[in-house]
């Protein structure tokens, strides 16, 4: 008999891919329901683009006034 288990696979897989993007976006200082994005075809190349050229609120809120 063959047991077909791709959807443990595929379930796994999304989870190994979302939660590190899960803790990116929460440092980064936007939702972390975003990091559901990175399991949609080419939305996650985008949204990784997204990540990598924004500027971060996290980052905003860290910089004096006056620079």
């Amino acid at each position: 008999m063959y047991y077909h288990h791709s959807f443990g696979f595929l379930l796994i897989g999304a989870l190994i891919a979302i939660v590190p993007f899960w803790r990116i976006c929460a440092r980064a200082g936007y939702s972390p329901w975003l990091s559901l994005l990175i399991v949609i075809p080419l939305v996650n190349v985008i949204f990784i683009y997204f990540l990598a050229f924004s500027d971060w609120p996290s980052q905003k809120a860290a910089i004096p006034a006056g620079t």
